[in-house]
């Protein structure tokens, strides 16, 4: 069934007005007619069930059948911070990290990034990182679209993460507990409602670095004997989390 996402604004009590390149796909590139069944979002973890009514040259009316909360969405909310990789392995590691799951995405600059913030490029960045993370969430029928944030330093990444129940920090140096143990460990002494992620770039993170976050009672956490590339290790990640948390 076909998935499309709608400011809530757009829901009343019974029905869904659907507009703009939304509708236009509706009634010209799917050709569907009254009396055919789509599914809304109104991305703020609810899905809606709906039957085409009416159309006209702008819009499309869908009366709403059943609302439930997205089986889409984690229960538990993960926040990834990624920093900043060459290329384009950020628009890769947004749309896996989507799929398996993130609240929300959030590049950061370290150290040893090739890539740099650019204040003037950032705005434009941003908007083309977040319609990578629409068509995414559009594709795995996610209950939410996920935000990609603007990049941040490496001390605001710190505070930001801080907020988080758990924070994990991806680390291929020594001194690392196994990512399958800390996860398990975690699950079995509290209840938690987010996490935080913390991935480094393809030169890792300093001593420096290293340091703050361990001072900042963040769990250095290990993903087996290889090294992995950064993007990689996000997804990768993401995956452990969505086998401990979803798959059980």
């Amino acid at each position: 069934m076909p998935k499309f996402f709608v400011d809530k604004n757009q829901i009343t009590e019974d029905t869904i007005l659907i507009t703009g390149e939304n509708a236009h796909h509706i009634s010209r590139s799917l050709r569907m007619a009254s009396g055919e069944k789509i599914t809304v979002s109104d991305m703020q973890g609810f899905d809606y069930d709906c039957v085409l009514e009416s159309f006209t040259d702008n819009s499309v009316t869908a009366k709403i059948t059943n609302k439930y909360l997205s089986k889409a969405e984690p229960e538990i909310r993960v926040h990834l911070y990624q920093a900043l990789p060459k290329g384009d392995k950020l628009d890769l590691i947004i749309q896996k990290s989507v799929e398996c799951g993130a609240y929300d995405i959030t590049p950061f600059e370290s150290t040893n990034c090739v890539v740099k913030i650019k204040g003037d490029a950032e705005s434009k960045k941003s908007d083309r990182r977040n319609k990578i993370a629409l068509e995414a969430a559009k594709q795995c029928g996610r209950g939410i679209i996920p935000k990609v944030n603007p990049s941040i330093t490496f001390n605001d990444m710190l505070m930001s993460a801080s907020n988080s129940d758990v924070i994990l920090f991806c680390y291929e140096g020594d001194g690392t507990l196994p990512m399958a143990n800390a996860l398990k460990k975690i699950r079995s002494e509290k209840i938690i409602k987010d996490i935080s992620i913390i991935i480094g770039s393809e030169g890792g993170f300093s001593p420096t670095e290293v340091a703050e976050a361990e001072k900042c009672g963040f769990i250095k956490i290990g993903l087996g004997k290889r090294i992995l590339r950064a993007e990689t290790a996000a997804i990768m990640s993401l995956a452990c989390i969505v086998y401990e948390f979803e798959l059980d």
